[in-house]
C-alpha cells in the first residue's frame, strides 16, 4: 500500500486549490464510498481483533494501534448491507472523527481501497431522503465522477457508537 501512500501524498497539494477537496473512496457492495482524506490516519490489512463483549453487532472489536485502543466498524453491517468474509482485499482505514467534544481514532471495515478524487465541494448534491428510516443520514453528499456516482460520508453519523 506504499504505491497509495505516495500517491495520497502528491494528491494532497491540490488541497491547497480553493473548494477542491482530496476523498479516499473505497468498495462495499459494489458501491463506492468516499471520505475526505485529511480525516485518514492510515490504511491497514485486515487483521485479527478482540471482541468486545455487548457490543453492536457492526463493531467488530478493537485493536492495539500502537498504545492507541481503536474500534472497528464494520460498515457493511452499520449500513444494514448484507455481512461477508473478510478476505486479503478486506482493508481497515483508521479515521480520525471530530466529535463535538472530542476527536476519537476510529477503524473502518471495508471490502476494497478504490482510489483518490479531487473532487469541487460544489459538485456535490444533496441525498435525496426516501423514508425516515433509511441510511441516507449516513452520506453527506454524492458526487459523479466519470461514469460513476460516489457516496460521501458523513463520518459524525457513520462512526457514532
Amino acid at each position: 500500500m506504499s504505491a497509495l501512500s505516495s500517491e495520497l501524498d502528491n494528491k494532497l497539494v491540490l488541497e491547497n486549490v480553493q473548494g477542491v477537496k482530496q476523498f479516499l473512496t473505497f468498495i462495499m457492495a459494489d458501491e463506492e464510498y468516499g471520505v475526505d482524506i485529511l480525516t485518514v490516519q492510515e490504511i491497514r490489512s485486515w487483521e485479527d481483533i478482540t471482541q468486545i463483549p455487548n457490543a453492536p453487532d457492526y463493531v467488530k472489536g478493537v485493536i492495539n494501534l500502537r498504545g492507541t485502543i481503536v474500534p472497528i466498524i464494520d460498515l457493511r453491517l452499520r449500513f444494514g448491507l448484507a455481512s461477508i468474509a473478510y478476505n486479503a482485499l478486506t482493508v481497515v482505514i483508521v479515521v480520525k472523527v471530530e466529535f463535538a467534544q472530542q476527536s476519537k481514532i476510529m477503524g473502518m471495515a471495508v471490502d476494497a481501497v478504490s482510489d483518490v478524487y479531487s473532487i469541487m465541494e460544489q459538485d456535490a448534491k444533496v441525498v435525496p431522503s426516501f423514508t425516515e428510516s433509511d441510511n441516507s443520514e449516513f452520506v453527506a453528499g454524492l458526487v459523479n465522477v466519470g461514469e460513476k456516482m460516489v457516496a460521501l460520508l458523513d463520518l459524525k453519523k457513520a462512526m457514532d457508537i
